[in-house]
């Protein structure tokens, strides 16, 4: 996302009429009547500032979507503004600005609940968005104001005295010395060899260049994302999903229906997870072996494998538990389920909740304090802002990359020759780097796996401060093996921030967003990582970005209804005084005012409810931070790009 630019503030517009619209270079390429528009539908979804979050959200608009989203989203707004349109979309002939307030938030509404699945979309992209900037942004100042009303203090982590020793390479503008500016196509490219490139730097290359490094291999570690030390960590949720982020924190499906989170910088997902580490349960590693003939993966050797990792990674049980996890552990005990302390690698800090803006003290043992620093001091060499062009094969073989450096305010081709070829630019990535490079096998890009993840949040009395403390220190994993008609999930909790708070919070008028985000200090919420029940495919789009789609199948729907049943029995237990199932319409219980037994009889129907909650797209809210499955190795070449080694 962009920077905070030049706007205005967050000064309130007079009711029913949009704030004068300011230039902005961040949104430089939309019109004045575009940006208009933009404005009141922010001023809609939340009052107050909306100049500056229309102009925060074109130019992040413009920098991560695809053009063609952009394009329609741009058209959503000229349509918003047609009297002849409206005529269909608003039963008037009237333009959006010239609605009242009040009209206005029933005309988004309307869009929100259409049966037009596309009417869906764009409201929930210009909803998430916007209600995300208005609490995420730290304005001018670096003091959101509706911070203090909601009770939020940043966290402010001392730098490590001893940073990472990783050091990039870097190179000079142009081609062979030729001086400064971006080189043309003419330019010679930057070359270098060694016996293994690794594409991507995440939890997958990071280890593998750590492995190689130390067997003494001469390696190379291309990652498309920018190096960020400690120093030089975010210290706030914008800036972080800006610089550390896929897509500058925008990454959806095609439809918007799933949320996705992922690493783009040096260390990938490793930099800004949430730190739970969890061992592949023994009946998945043994479905791998019988179905998909993939060897080694259920025996000790694998065993040995992951007590390694865990090993490098210093993972420990949690030190502590925070309001938050407390709820989980708390509400297992009194239904009798099974629950514990998560295991983590960050051994002893528990004191800060802004693991997911990297980390400035640098405990967590991401991978540029741990694989790719050890990889570095064996040897390795580590390229940053290298987006990697395609896998150079000669007579069938991967014989290097082909790659572009973005740096210096300049660019340059590099070419890296090398023996062996690792792609592990991740689930999202790495079908693009395959396709570019003319691997043509039929399965490259399907099986996408995420692992989706509803939400259900239970409002205490007591504070929860859910963006404190250690990320996640519990979970339930009563149900964590399937059954007939559904999947194992486990339940966690979900330490957002602000803005991802307000973006998940269900929004049915400004007022009532704004009420519920003015108690998100005493909110608990609860996610459910379920084990897919569906799949999805990654492509590209004729602009070169990735396109997501998934698609819930009938078992993935009942698992996330069963999951979400689950957690509202959680935070019932636990003590909790309201209760909100995530999505559009949210499905919302309150336990106070019944007679003797009604509140047992209305907590029956509101299980009832979520057993029958509406996982289409852009109903229920679905959220994911893992990606799998897009190079799927197996012992059928016909239905697995790779072999079981993963060639």
């Amino acid at each position: 996302m962009t920077r905070p630019g030049t706007p205005s503030g967050e000064g309130r517009a007079p009711a029913g009429r949009p704030e004068p619209v300011a230039a902005s270079p961040a949104a430089s390429t939309w019109s004045a009547a575009e940006l208009s528009t933009l404005a009141a539908v922010a001023e809609t979804f939340v009052r107050g500032g909306a100049v500056r979050r229309a102009a925060l959200a074109a130019g992040a608009l413009d920098r991560a979507a695809d053009p063609a989203q952009v394009s329609q989203i741009r058209l959503v707004l000229r349509l918003l503004e047609s009297r002849a349109a409206n005529v269909v979309l608003a039963r008037r002939p009237v333009r959006f600005r010239d609605l009242s307030p009040a009209a206005r938030e029933e005309y988004l509404l309307r869009w929100a609940t259409s049966p037009i699945g596309r009417r869906r979309s764009a409201y929930q992209a210009l909803r998430k968005l916007l209600t995300f900037l208005a609490y995420a942004d730290p304005g001018d100042d670096g003091a959101n104001p509706r911070w203090k009303s909601i009770g939020y203090r940043p966290d402010r982590p001392p730098v490590a005295d001893i940073r990472t020793q990783v050091r990039p390479l870097t190179f000079a503008a142009g081609a062979r010395g030729a001086g400064a500016g971006a080189p043309d196509a003419t330019d010679a490219p930057l070359r270098l060899d060694a016996d293994v490139v690794v594409i991507g730097s995440g939890a997958g290359g990071g280890v593998v260049a750590h492995d190689l490094a130390m067997a003494g291999r001469s390696v190379i570690v291309l990652e498309a994302g920018p190096f960020v030390d400690e120093a030089t960590m975010p210290r706030g949720e914008l800036e972080a999903f800006d610089r550390l982020y896929l897509g500058h924190g925008l990454t959806t499906t095609w439809d918007g229906s799933i949320t996705m989170l992922a690493g783009a910088a040096l260390g990938g997902g490793t930099l800004i997870n949430w730190m739970t580490c969890i061992r592949t349960p023994a009946d998945v590693r043994s479905e791998w072996a019988t179905e998909h003939g993939i060897d080694g993966v259920a025996d000790a050797a694998f065993e040995a494998d992951l007590a390694a990792i865990e090993s490098e990674l210093s993972v420990a049980p949690a030190s502590s538990v925070p309001p938050k996890d407390a709820v989980i552990l708390r509400g297992a005990e009194a239904l009798g389920l099974a629950a514990g302390r998560v295991a983590r690698n960050s051994p002893g800090c528990d004191d800060c909740g802004s693991c997911g803006f990297g980390c400035p003290r640098g405990t967590k043992q991401s991978g540029i304090r741990s694989h790719l620093e050890r990889a570095h001091a064996a040897g390795a060499r580590v390229v940053a802002d290298a987006r990697v062009d395609r896998v150079v094969i000669s007579a069938g073989r991967a014989t290097g990359v082909e790659a572009t450096w973005f740096g210096g305010g300049s660019s340059r081709r590099v070419v890296v020759e090398a023996a062996q070829v690792v792609v592990a630019a991740g689930a999202l990535g790495t079908p693009g780097v395959l396709r570019r490079s003319g691997i043509a096998h039929r399965e490259v890009g399907r099986n996408l796996r995420v692992h989706p993840a509803p939400v259900v949040a239970g409002l205490f009395r007591e504070p929860i401060e859910m963006w404190r403390g250690t990320t996640q220190a519990a979970r339930c994993d009563a149900f964590a093996r399937g059954e007939r008609g559904r999947n194992g999930y486990v339940v966690e909790s979900a330490p957002a921030h602000p803005g991802l708070v307000a973006l998940a919070m269900p929004w049915e008028g400004a007022d009532a967003h704004a009420s519920i985000m003015g108690r998100a200090a005493y909110l608990a919420p609860l996610l459910a990582v379920t084990r897919d029940g569906g799949t999805g495919r990654v492509t590209e789009t004729p602009h070169g970005t990735a396109r997501i789609d998934y698609e819930l199948d009938d078992v993935g729907r009942s698992t996330l209804r069963h999951a979400m049943v689950t957690m509202a029995r959680l935070v019932r237990a636990a003590g909790a005084s309201e209760i909100v199932a995530l999505g559009t319409p949210a499905a919302t219980f309150g336990r106070e005012g019944f007679a003797s037994g009604g509140e047992s009889r209305a907590f029956d129907a509101f299980e009832e409810r979520l057993r029958a909650f509406d996982f289409a797209p852009n109903r229920g809210s679905i959220y994911s931070a893992h990606q799998m499955g897009t190079a799927r190795m197996g012992a059928d070449p016909r239905a697995n790009p790779c072999d079981p080694r993963g060639r």
